[in-house]
């Protein structure tokens, strides 16, 4: 009976799912939970919003409630590099459980990629699904929502500047893991990073372009971030090496 071998890069990518088992529940609760949120827009509220009745619910009017989807959608990023800063790396660096991978046959950029690599593909899966929902629902029921493009609750998550945001914010949250090797100085540091670049690519972006219009804005802005986000990660990397050529170089 032959017994099929895990490729190097598929070990420590398992152990990390296992590690992180948590946090992709919680990702992947908040999936089914967005989704049924913007489905229940589209399915119940804007409908009724078209044959109104003599009642108004603040809670359920429908574009309070896509306005509020929609700002939960672009600041999640902060939550992503959060959890990256402080859980993916700068604990694991704090506590000494990455030296102890880097002894058992898993060098340090293998084990800083494929932490990447668990954590990207389900965080770019996921925002991807939720971007094109609400981008679909927002254009379909536009008769009864009042919000503008250009505002950053639409604007952030209707495209993929959302992506492009979600994956600087964990190229984020791994640099000052790496960096700072501490959870908590990781978590702020990221965390304050990741709301900066939000801030400025929902609300001022749009304003330096003569031309404002959708996806001239959209384009670029993610593919400003999706440098930024080379940039980190590059940086990450580096950063690690030294570090553990200096550890190395103590022992």
């Amino acid at each position: 009976m032959t017994t099929l071998a895990l490729s190097p890069t598929a070990r420590p990518q398992r152990a990390v799912l296992r590690l992180h088992r948590p946090a992709l529940i919680v990702w992947g609760a908040f999936q089914l939970l967005a989704v049924g949120a913007l489905l229940w827009v589209h399915l119940f509220r804007a409908p009724a919003e078209r044959h109104p009745v003599d009642q108004y619910f603040v809670l359920t009017d429908v574009n309070n409630v896509m306005n509020f989807l929609g700002e939960v959608l672009s600041y999640v990023s902060i939550a992503v590099a959060a959890w990256a800063g402080a859980a993916l790396i700068g604990r694991e660096l704090e506590s000494g459980t990455a030296r102890l991978a880097w002894t058992q046959s898993v060098t340090p950029a293998r084990w800083l990629t494929a932490k990447l690599t668990a954590a990207a593909l389900p965080l770019t899966a996921g925002t991807t699904l939720l971007g094109l929902l609400f981008a679909w629902i927002w254009t379909t029921d536009q008769d009864v929502l009042v919000t503008n493009w250009s505002w950053d609750r639409v604007l952030v998550p209707a495209g993929p500047l959302s992506v492009a945001l979600v994956l600087f914010a964990l190229a984020a949250g791994t640099l000052a893991g790496v960096a700072l090797g501490r959870a908590l100085p990781a978590l702020a540091v990221a965390a304050a990073v990741t709301y900066a670049a939000r801030y400025f690519f929902g609300r001022t972006w749009d304003d330096i372009w003569p031309d404002r219009h959708f996806w001239p804005v959209q384009l670029t802005a993610t593919a400003v971030l999706l440098t930024l986000t080379a940039l980190a990660l590059a940086a990450a990397f580096a950063r690690l090496g030294r570090r553990t050529d200096i550890k190395g170089a103590a022992v």
